[in-house]
């Protein structure tokens, strides 16, 4: 039924006009929600975001990317199939999580630094959760264990890189960026050339460019509230009405024929919708459950992100012409190969002696049982992921260049 049918107008009307009803109903339940997702967004999305919004408009506007564009040239086309710019979203998307790689994503779009093609292969495998949340809030928050953050991560960003592979080859004949003139100087000199002229072209005063880049990010991160917000009430008001029960009955009823255990059928429900609520229901599953069970389905909801998350990026990419669907595949084929990679790597990773040796680290834990990260924290870690990621990547370049033969060049 496609969306310009009077029918699905119908639809689309009679549920709006239901859950406004449920609203009313439940309307003490709403609030509470409401209140609950507004926590959330305040006390730790908006000071984990917010400083690498502001940092990377900063940096775009100071042509910075393209300065990481050039040098990264070598390593991100023949793997990702997309340009070098590309390298500066994928270092900032997997250390400031979702959905800032679609925010870089849909500026590199406007700019002309990608195609719709690239765009769409980039915000695909570059959207992850960031490594505080995986390690921090759901590995040593939900199951008290720091051995779960280190495969939870390794398996989450292993997923995406390969992610990244494998979409490579969507929309295989579509045009193209312009790639990179050939020149005789070095390849540091031409980054910093190409960050020149790109500073040059931007022509802000740094005051200017400081002041839009807070405004973009503000405007930004009212919009993840918003949905943060709208979608916490949405489930609360699913679980009052018991919706959420009814299709766990189903899923549990259509899995264990499979062989799945049928009690995870809440926290992959829960984890449809947001991801922090299906991390924290996978967590307290009864422990007759196998801890590698648990952590597989961790692992699939951190790299599914949620319909919440969804909604946000689809809200960012709508100012472009980057289609929301294949991001969509590419979320569900990431939460398969993420839960895949778990139960390949559980084994080898477990008996690790170097993570057996690992003990849990002391955090001030809040009421729900997440530790409390301050935006000192946030950034610093964060940084330091995002330096130590680019610094892997700049490396890996020159070795692809150095080793590449000579008539290549």
């Amino acid at each position: 039924m496609s969306r310009h049918s009077p029918i699905f107008t119908l639809l689309f009307a009679f549920s709006t006009i239901a859950l406004v009803f449920t609203l009313v109903a439940y309307s003490q339940i709403s609030f509470e929600a409401a209140v609950r997702g507004l926590k959330i967004w305040w006390e730790v999305v908006f000071p984990s975001t917010l400083p690498f919004i502001v940092l990377s408009e900063i940096l775009m506007g100071l042509g910075v990317v393209h300065f990481v564009g050039v040098l990264l040239e070598p390593l991100m086309r023949p793997l990702f199939n997309v340009p070098g710019t590309g390298g500066f979203v994928l270092a900032m998307g997997f250390s400031s999580g979702y959905p800032v790689a679609a925010k870089l994503t849909t500026r590199l779009r406007q700019q002309g630094n990608v195609t719709q093609a690239e765009g769409e292969r980039l915000v695909s495998f570059t959207t992850t959760g960031d490594p505080l949340f995986v390690m921090g809030a759901v590995a040593i928050g939900f199951f008290h264990s720091e051995q779960m953050g280190v495969i939870l991560a390794l398996t989450h960003y292993l997923s995406a890189v390969i992610m990244g592979l494998i979409y490579r080859f969507h929309a295989p004949f579509a045009t193209v960026s312009k790639p990179l003139e050939k020149t005789h100087l070095p390849l540091p000199l031409r980054a910093l050339q190409a960050m020149h002229r790109a500073r040059v072209r931007d022509a802000r005063p740094f005051g200017k460019l400081m002041g839009d880049a807070v405004q973009s990010a503000l405007n930004t991160l009212f919009m993840i509230g918003g949905f943060i917000i709208v979608f916490s009430v949405l489930i609360q008001l699913f679980a009052a009405i018991h919706l959420t029960q009814i299709i766990s009955t189903f899923l549990s009823i259509f899995l264990v024929p499979f062989g799945f255990p049928p009690a995870f059928s809440h926290a992959i429900v829960a984890g449809l919708f947001e991801v922090t609520l299906g991390a924290q229901a996978a967590s307290v599953v009864p422990d007759g459950v196998s801890m590698v069970w648990k952590a597989a389905i961790a692992s699939a909801i951190l790299s599914w992100g949620g319909l919440s998350v969804h909604a946000q990026v689809a809200s960012i990419l709508s100012d472009t012409d980057i289609r929301v669907a294949p991001y969509l595949i590419a979320r569900s084929a990431h939460s398969f190969v993420a839960a895949v990679l778990t139960f390949v790597l559980w084994g080898p990773l477990s008996s690790s002696a170097w993570l057996s040796e690992k003990t849990l680290p002391v955090f001030l834990p809040t009421s729900s049982g997440m530790p409390v990260f301050s935006w000192w924290e946030t950034f610093w870690h964060s940084s330091l992921l995002v330096l130590g990621l680019t610094a892997f990547l700049l490396l890996t370049s020159v070795l692809i260049r150095r080793l590449r033969p000579s008539h290549t060049r």
